[in-house]
């Protein structure tokens, strides 16, 4: 990619937060960007040039709002300022980063990696979230040293995964990032107690969301407790515990059915909807059309997309 407009285009089709640049243009330019999902968890391995770009308050998106940044440095070196911190990065440091707020990078040639994490995964109250944006995470040493290695590898080798395997994966890297940032801010405390374990339950449920007998006595049993104090460990969230494990169903089988060929009954099934009529009513109630006009709203848009290319003589 040789374009500077055109990459940082890229980068917001990746799925990525956006950025506006300063980046250097012109016939040396060459920049790349490869994504990868495990999980929950989105990946993208960026090869960047020297030079500068920026996030302003009016680039935001919503869908950002629900999502924290990590970027580690593989190659190079990159400077990153958000919210009054400023963060030098060498090879294997990691910065968090909050996509909805003003960020500026500056940086040599180089290469790093982001990790793009569900906010509802990686649990940051305001507070710490503040004190940590912008700060360097030094990843030579302690928990930063393993998220940081797993980072890299990460970005390379995703093939092969289930669809079980990867939730599991991806559950325990954020619990190592979780440990990394906890690590950052010295904290001597513990988390609450009920809020530790609504996280491991959490984690618990995204690990096990194609287990077809995946129930709240069953996340109970797994975790030495009674359905009673599961279901007021969860009172006071959005979500009661089967509300989560049908949402959390349904928003993998819309990603499924958005982007694979699979009938609508064969990607209810891998998720452990039993009764394709209660499948189709539910989807339809969450999302306001049903999930065969999903996937023919796909097709179509492939179909278009298709029409739309060049032959091979240019016409």
């Amino acid at each position: 990619m040789d374009r500077a407009d055109a990459f940082l285009e890229t980068l917001a089709t990746s799925g990525l937060p956006p950025l506006r640049g300063r980046r250097q243009a012109g016939d040396d330019f060459r920049a790349d960007v490869v994504t990868r999902e495990l999980g929950p968890l989105r990946l993208a391995e960026l090869t960047t040039p020297e030079g500068e770009c920026f996030r302003d308050a009016r680039s935001a998106r919503a869908a950002d709002s629900e999502l924290w940044q990590i970027e580690l440095v593989t190659q190079g070196w990159v400077r990153a300022e958000q919210g009054g911190s400023t963060a030098v990065l060498g090879p294997a440091d990691l910065v968090l980063i909050d996509p909805v707020r003003p960020v500026r990078f500056a940086s040599t040639a180089s290469t790093h990696v982001t990790m793009l994490v569900p906010r509802r995964l990686l649990l940051l109250g305001p507070d710490d979230a503040a004190r940590l944006a912008g700060v360097r995470i030094r990843g030579d040493r302690g928990p930063g040293a393993l998220v940081s290695s797993l980072g890299r590898d990460m970005a390379r080798c995703l093939e092969g995964f289930r669809a079980d395997e990867a939730d599991r994966s991806a559950a325990a890297v954020i619990e190592l990032i979780a440990v990394a940032l906890s690590a950052q801010l010295g904290h001597s405390r513990r988390p609450p107690a009920d809020e530790a374990l609504r996280t491991r339950i959490v984690g618990f449920i995204q690990a096990r969301l194609s287990d077809r007998d995946l129930t709240p006595a069953k996340v109970a049993a797994a975790h030495h407790m009674s359905v009673r104090r599961l279901h007021k460990l969860f009172e006071d969230q959005p979500l009661t515990v089967a509300a989560l494990i049908r949402r959390q169903r349904l928003e993998r089988c819309h990603a499924d059915l958005a982007g694979t060929d699979r009938t609508v009954a064969a990607v209810a099934a891998c998720w452990g909807f039993t009764d394709p009529a209660y499948f189709s009513r539910l989807f339809k109630a969450t999302y306001g059309y049903n999930a065969a006009a999903l996937k023919s709203n796909k097709r179509a848009q492939m179909i278009n997309a298709s029409a739309a290319r060049p032959g091979k003589d240019g016409d």
